[in-house]
């Protein structure tokens, strides 16, 4: 995966998160299951202007749900939590 604009899907906004982004200055975003760590890195500094000090992936499956007799599956996806440099934020998740 060469394209840095298709790496980062969408960002993560939950109560965690927002711990996280108090205490330890990490951020989640739900990233492209083929991105590598390097990939995350270099799509946060360049879209975001700031400096990553480091990034964890993990992958999730998808959860098998059903409706009535019917079985469907959700898409597995992957997460990301980057942590940036002290001083560092992304406005994007200050809500209010």
């Amino acid at each position: 995966m060469k394209d840095l604009s298709k790496v980062i899907r969408r960002p993560l906004i939950t109560e965690q998160g927002a711990a996280m982004r108090e205490a330890h200055n990490q951020y989640y975003f739900e990233i492209d299951p083929a991105a590598n760590k390097h990939e995350v890195k270099q799509a946060v500094e360049h879209y975001f202007g700031v400096k990553v000090m480091q990034v964890r992936t993990m992958n999730y499956r998808g959860k098998v749900k059903r409706m009535g007799r019917f079985a469907g599956k959700r898409a597995d996806w992957k997460k990301a939590v980057v942590t940036l440099a002290e001083g560092d934020t992304i406005d994007l998740f200050e809500i209010g």
